[in-house]
């Protein structure tokens, strides 16, 4: 957060949140120290970040809020966007919902990590995670739910949400993989990189939902 007379500019804390995003979703967040992330922005004194955010766990939780409302937003955009036309019309418009508004439209040179981020900090502190985001910041993915279910009415409700449980962890994992292929810089990844490849991802979920 930003300080009132702050001396610092804005760019600047957004650069470090993006470098200390980027090193979180590499070596996960008890792999990373604050004196670790200054020194990836060119600094031996980590006072700015303890200044700008208190302490590491007030850094982990503002970029799990700042990711999270970033993808509700563009979820919830989309949701209303599809709602205008009478959608969404299937499974697989939904699922493409979910994908789409899961990748970040402006990444920063070394490539998105959010979903890196996310997933490694789900295995290593869930608790964290969860508190973090307090109930907040999933309307639209609540939204993409009950969307399916209006589309699956003939589905026993106990079968359709195990499935929507299947498909969460699918997306999340599948996402977290093609970030962690596409940060590898030492060769192409056709497969990940192919313009198709997201549309398949939601067609691979949509068959979860569908059964």
């Amino acid at each position: 957060m930003k300080a009132k007379n702050d001396p610092l500019p804005l760019a600047s804390v957004t650069l470090m949140k993006s470098v200390a995003l980027r090193l979180f979703a590499e070596r996960g967040i008890d792999g990373v120290t604050l004196r670790q992330i200054a020194e990836a922005l060119g600094s031996r004194n980590h006072s700015a970040l303890t200044y700008h955010f208190g302490s590491k766990e007030a850094l982990i939780r503002e970029l799990i809020v700042d990711g999270a409302m970033q993808i509700d937003s563009r979820r919830n955009a989309a949701l209303d966007r599809a709602n205008a036309t009478g959608g969404p019309h299937s499974v697989l418009e939904v699922m493409e919902i979910l994908v789409e508004t899961s990748i970040d439209p402006d990444p920063p040179a070394w490539g998105e990590c959010y979903n890196r981020f996310v997933v490694g900090l789900q295995v290593s502190n869930r608790a964290l995670f969860m508190d973090a985001l307090a109930g907040c910041w999933n309307s639209g993915y609540q939204r993409c739910l009950d969307a399916v279910r209006k589309l699956k009415p003939d589905v026993p409700a106990d079968i359709l949400n195990q499935r929507l449980v299947f498909m969460g962890g699918a997306i999340s994992g599948i996402l977290a993989g093609r970030e962690t292929e596409l940060a590898d810089k030492s060769r192409d990844h056709p497969m990940w990189s192919h313009p198709q490849t997201l549309h398949r991802v939601a067609e691979a979920l949509a068959a979860i939902v569908d059964g």
